[in-house]
């Protein structure tokens, strides 16, 4: 029996995209219906997340004219991650897997295919991954490629160059309802879960319309927020930079008073001026770590809606 196949995309500011992301994407759709790939049931679900432009308003419109095509809108601007959740968690008893994918369609729908010949084979969970990015500006590159590394090298399960496009059987995203965390990081959650998987691989394009929504300053964070999600190591740094603190100003203390009794200490602030600077400095940066954690605390234990739905066509 052929899968019921949702394919659902979250919206931030996308009027320009819409309507085109619309179009291929029934197509494509429509394709996979008449081969027996999926069946005749599979649509697609636009979730706004909180658009301030028209997003909602073609939303709607497109909804309303095409049968293969549905919508969610957000009551405010809940993030990528959550308008994900709100997407999945929504049609997970209307449909067997689900597929994620971003509204500008860089991704390659075309292997979409591929990706469910890998879930006929039994696969929970297919994930789409970049084979290159060329596409990219250089700055983008580097720091992407730059945090999956790091990433790895932190211990965290990561796929390298896999984003939010991916394929999730209903059974997983069933599973994913168990996790209730705010500070929610998908893309170590999902191999966190384990289920059998698959990789396929594709080539990504430029962005024809509009403009990314993810801004350098949305990436660090992005970034910030998977790692400080995912690993506790920089809380290990604070205590090791504690550590040896402790046995510099110990070496210090042995130095001071050996100079003491040699007569060979110097008068002066300026010295005394570099080590406060030093040791303030690093008690700084070692709070400030500190308080990112304690700040995730303080969000989890409010235990606020991750989303919250105001309107589906």
């Amino acid at each position: 029996m052929n899968p019921v196949l949702c394919v659902v995309i979250p919206c931030y500011n996308e009027q320009e995209v819409i309507k085109q992301t619309a179009d291929s994407l029934c197509f494509y759709i429509k394709k996979l219906i008449v081969d027996k790939k999926i069946s005749s049931k599979s649509y697609i679900c636009f979730v706004d997340d909180g658009s301030t432009d028209e997003t909602w308003m073609q939303i709607r419109e497109i909804s309303l004219k095409n049968s293969l095509c549905s919508g969610l809108k957000l009551s405010n601007n809940f993030g990528h991650q959550n308008a994900l959740l709100a997407g999945m968690f929504s049609q997970k008893n209307k449909s067997d897997c689900i597929i994620t994918i971003d509204a500008d369609l860089q991704d390659d729908i075309c292997v979409i295919e591929e990706m469910l010949e890998k879930y006929s084979l039994g696969n929970k969970i297919v994930y789409a991954v970049r084979d290159n990015r060329e596409s990219d500006t250089f700055g983008k590159r580097y720091s992407a490629q730059t945090f999956y590394k790091f990433m790895i090298l932190l211990g965290v399960n990561t796929i390298y160059n896999h984003a939010d496009f991916r394929l999730i059987d209903k059974q997983v995203v069933s599973s994913l309802e168990g996790f209730k965390e705010t500070n929610i990081f998908l893309r170590g959650i999902f191999p966190y879960m384990g289920f059998k998987h698959d990789v396929v691989y594709f080539k990504r394009k430029a962005r024809e319309l509009g403009s990314t929504k993810y801004s350098l300053g949305k990436m660090l964070g992005f970034a910030w927020e998977g790692i400080t999600s995912f690993n506790t190591s920089f809380l290990r740094l604070v205590t090791l930079i504690g550590v040896l603190m402790f046995f510099t100003s110990i070496f210090t203390t042995i130095w001071v008073i050996t100079a003491y009794f040699q007569d060979k200490t110097v008068a002066g602030w300026a010295s005394l001026l570099l080590v406060l600077s030093l040791f303030s400095g690093i008690n700084m940066i070692c709070l400030g770590i500190i308080g990112e954690y304690v700040g995730k605390i303080f969000f989890e234990v409010k235990q606020r809606p991750r989303f919250i739905v105001e309107e589906e066509i």
